[in-house]
């Protein structure tokens, strides 16, 4: 499938060098002012919908509103906008330059909080639940323009990191914002004119941020907007759908909201039903699943080496799953007791069990969803990121809601609250390996991961050489049954291999190369129809935009030395020129992987054979990979591509 990515940072400017580590970032302008708008947002939403939730349920007696249902019907209003107006939304952030949509959304939080000062001031109910409607407005308009703006002023290895930040930064917002909602409106006297002037603060200051933010231009000036939401709604759906990969996303990021939301939702029952704690046991709970947000979204970039790696989804996946099982375990067993509050629940060891199962499915939620949003940037096509990011927004309202009556019809069925935590752990599962199936990549990436962080130390140099866009052919030494899972760990972009038709019969590996859609091979006298169809597919995938890597050597090599290259991929490339296609070849060599337990090391029976003594070099055992500079289509013969390889493997072993 064609990509179109708009991967220039600032458009107009020179491209800043990748940043040391998302930290940096924070130094940077074409990041920092726009990190601190949104952590202002985000904070201003939650001060201002906790300390109006907490004024309704303590402190007004409203008999058309009781206490029980307060919190349902803000959370309804603050969403309705995501439903109706998504689509407006993102067809007005691609319309139009992304710096000067921050800025009106920021002032229009002005209005809003100073209409929710003075509903404050007057404990009017009915102002304060129109001002959460127009809040939710806010943050529908500014949704699109988080998450399109990021790829168009950070450079492809900077996403994980870029939007890890991001996510960090949101929910400590959110964190802090509560907290202090629910703070300063419990003030005697002065607490709701406290809320009234810390909302109005803030959302100036989330403005004066917003005006150091440098232009980032239109990506669709000429768009014509359509504001019908249903229409335009169901259009961007369309829009998505169009793109597997990235659709199926868009539901994986969906599904995210879901599970947390069922234990947002539940934290205060959960802590004063099963926990017996108070309520600040309940603020405990959240501020525990805040930084587990926080620490696993700021993990991703240094578990993904700095590219869009969702091999972590998987992982992200798995831990989610397990630490929610644990919970109902944890929780199930804890005996009646008197309602405690902070100091002696922290102080009974079977609580920390329980806090460490929140902290650390949270942490693994993280780790789930900053690629997959990191992947959705990339593989969007410019001119239309914007209003994918929509599609997003609309999908994860929907599963909110539905993660709300599934959650009700629950409890109503009578089902505990760790059952419930049971139920989303369990179902987190069986979606995940469901999506797996559907998007193998995630799998595939998952076991490339694996592979290279918890098998092998591997490491990349020249990794820039590989295109961001386009079609290439990727041209390396053939060392052991595993090479092109390496390859995959090293390319921030899905890889098509065209491999040997007898590795298909090898257990497991032939499994995994036939949901990487590797591309057989057999001698064109052996199966002549197997030859020429290979050379077929092959030119349809430089012919779709995409990686097509091949092993020019035709076979593993038997004593670790590099084999004299064949002319297929001359075929290759003749056969694409014809097609209209011209593709780059770009030359690699794996290193130091001859020895080891996937190489044919072994002799049996006076055959060299693979796969017979696990472990032989030990564990983590250094594997490398040395990307080279493009070759055109003018410089490349089979030798002078040998010789190339060979360059790069230097005086280093194969």
């Amino acid at each position: 499938m064609t990509t179109s990515t708009d991967t220039s940072p600032l458009v107009g400017a020179t491209a800043p060098a990748p940043h040391a580590n998302q930290f940096s970032l924070l130094g940077q302008r074409r990041f920092a002012p726009f990190f601190w708008t949104q952590f202002a947002g985000a904070a201003n939403d939650n001060l201002f919908k906790f300390a109006f939730t907490v004024m309704v349920t303590y402190q007004l007696q409203l008999g058309w509103m009781p206490p029980a249902l307060a919190g349902l019907v803000i959370s309804a209003l603050f969403i309705l906008p995501f439903l109706l107006f998504s689509a407006t939304a993102g067809q007005l952030t691609d319309k139009y330059d992304k710096t000067k949509m921050i800025r009106f959304v920021k002032n229009l939080e002005i209005a809003i909080m100073v209409l929710a000062a003075w509903g404050f001031m007057r404990a009017d109910a009915v102002l304060l639940l129109a001002c959460v409607f127009l809040m939710g407005l806010h943050s529908t308009l500014f949704g699109p323009v988080k998450f399109a703006y990021l790829p168009q002023v950070l450079d492809p290895r900077e996403l994980t990191g870029g939007n890890g930040m991001v996510e960090m930064g949101t929910f400590v917002a959110i964190l802090l914002g509560q907290v202090a909602g629910g703070l300063l409106v419990a003030l005697p006297g002065i607490g709701h004119t406290t809320v009234a002037v810390a909302c109005l603060l803030l959302a100036l200051v989330g403005r004066g941020v917003a005006q150091a933010i440098p232009p980032a231009p239109a990506t669709d000036p000429g768009l014509a907007i359509n504001w019908n939401p249903v229409g335009e709604t169901w259009r961007n759906l369309r829009l998505a759908h169009g793109n597997v990969v990235v659709f199926r996303s868009l539901l994986g990021i969906s599904w995210m909201w879901f599970f947390g939301a069922v234990f947002l939702s539940q934290f205060p029952s959960f802590a004063k039903e099963v926990l017996h704690g108070n309520e600040q046991v309940a603020s405990l709970l959240l501020v525990v699943f805040s930084v587990g947000i926080g620490i696993g979204s700021l993990l991703c970039e240094t578990l993904s080496r700095r590219q869009v790696e969702i091999g972590l989804v998987p992982l992200g996946a798995i831990g989610m799953s397990a630490f929610a099982i644990d919970l109902y375990f944890a929780a199930r067993g804890l005996p009646p007791a008197a309602e405690m509050g902070l100091q002696s629940f922290v102080a009974q060891t079977p609580h920390w069990r329980v806090m460490a199962d929140l902290g650390l499915l949270s942490l693994f939620a993280g780790l789930y969803s900053v690629p997959m949003y990191a992947l959705i940037q990339l593989r969007s096509q410019a001119t239309h990121r914007a209003r994918i990011i929509a599609a997003n927004n609309i999908l994860n309202a929907l599963f909110m809601i539905a993660s709300a009556v599934i959650a009700g019809a629950l409890l109503k069925a009578g089902f505990t609250i760790p059952q419930i935590f049971l139920f989303t752990g369990i179902a987190n599962a069986v979606v995940a390996f469901y999506i797996f199936l559907l998007v193998p990549e995630y799998l595939l990436r998952f076991v490339a991961w694996v592979l290279t962080h918890l098998v092998y130390r591997f490491e990349v140099k020249g990794e820039e050489h590989i295109p961001a866009e386009g079609p290439a052919v990727l041209v390396c030494n053939h060392v052991s049954f595993i090479d092109a899972v390496l390859l995959m760990a090293a390319s921030p972009r899905p890889i098509r291999f065209i491999m040997d038709h007898r590795i298909f019969r090898v257990p497991v590996l032939g499994w995994l190369f036939r949901l990487a859609k590797a591309i057989p091979i057999a001698p064109q006298k052996e199966n002549p129809a197997a030859y020429d169809a290979a050379f077929a597919s092959a030119v349809q995938v430089l012919r779709e935009g995409d990686l097509l890597a091949i092993f020019p050597e035709g076979a593993i090599t038997r004593d670790g030395t590099l084999q004299t290259f064949k002319g297929g991929v001359m075929k290759i490339l003749e056969d694409a020129r014809a097609e209209g296609v011209d593709a780059p070849v770009v030359p690699m060599a794996l290193t130091n992987l001859w020895g080891s337990y996937f190489s044919r090391i072994e002799v049996r029976d006076g055959e060299r054979v693979a796969m017979v003594r696990p472990f032989r070099r030990g564990f983590f055992s250094r594997v490398g990979l040395q990307v080279g500079n493009a070759m055109s289509r003018a410089e490349v013969q089979p030798d002078s591509l040998q010789r190339r390889v060979s360059g790069l493997l230097g005086s280093q072993p194969a």
